[in-house]
């Protein structure tokens, strides 16, 4: 545990103190990005229960390697890295049905009848959930990354293992096919006195809009 009111350390820091095998290094990592990790794999994976083992996974692996981590290490891309190879692995050996897996946990149905447009509000989630559920993986992962957590093109370029600007392409594919595939939705759902939908320009920020939990 860091001492009460010091600074918090920069990731360049931790790393170094994690090359130290500092052990308090490792809690202030583990503090600072483990809800960003385990996010990333449900979303990623789809099912709550293989994230939870993803997750353990990883942070085992991060324990392993983090003393032979290299100076300029980027950590945050270091550790989606780590998450997604998990992922990977665990897709190679299970065979997981990507197409079928839920991508959040269902909410309970409400005690009380919903205000006026709160029940086209939850459809447009709902949308949203199947629309990026329904992406090929690799256009899935990229919005994660760089939509939802907010990596840079460098980091998402390092952590997919491609250059920059296959990341950018790949990334701007990935929000014209959630777009396109969220029109369709919209269009084949009728909507309650409502004529709001999330359009093809809304599709862009959904995602990051719909993981931070906030509207515009």
């Amino acid at each position: 545990m860091e001492r009460e009111g010091a600074a918090a350390p920069s990731d360049a820091e931790l790393a170094a103190r994690l090359r130290r095998r500092d052990p308090r290094a490792f809690d202030a990592l583990y503090a600072r990005y483990h809800p960003r990790i385990f996010s990333f794999l449900v979303r990623l994976s789809g099912r709550r229960d293989v994230a939870e083992d993803l997750f353990q996974d990883t942070w085992l692996a991060v324990a392993r390697h983090a003393g032979r981590l290299a100076e300029d290490t980027d950590l945050a891309a270091w550790l989606f890295t780590i998450a997604r190879n998990r992922y990977r692995s665990h897709r190679r050996s299970a065979l997981l049905d990507l197409a079928r897996a839920a991508l959040f946990s269902r909410e309970p149905a409400p005690a009380a009848p919903e205000p006026e447009g709160a029940a086209d509000a939850r459809a447009d989630v709902a949308a949203l959930e199947a629309a990026l559920r329904d992406l090929a993986a690799a256009h899935r992962e990229v919005l994660l990354l760089g939509a939802v957590e907010g990596l840079d093109t460098a980091q998402v370029a390092q952590v997919l293992g491609i250059r920059e600007d296959a990341a950018r392409k790949r990334l701007s594919r990935a929000r014209a096919e959630l777009a396109a595939r969220l029109e369709r939705r919209n269009a084949e759902r009728p909507r309650r006195g409502s004529t709001t939908s999330i359009s093809a320009a809304d599709a862009a920020d959904a995602p990051d809009r719909h993981a931070r939990g906030g509207s515009r």
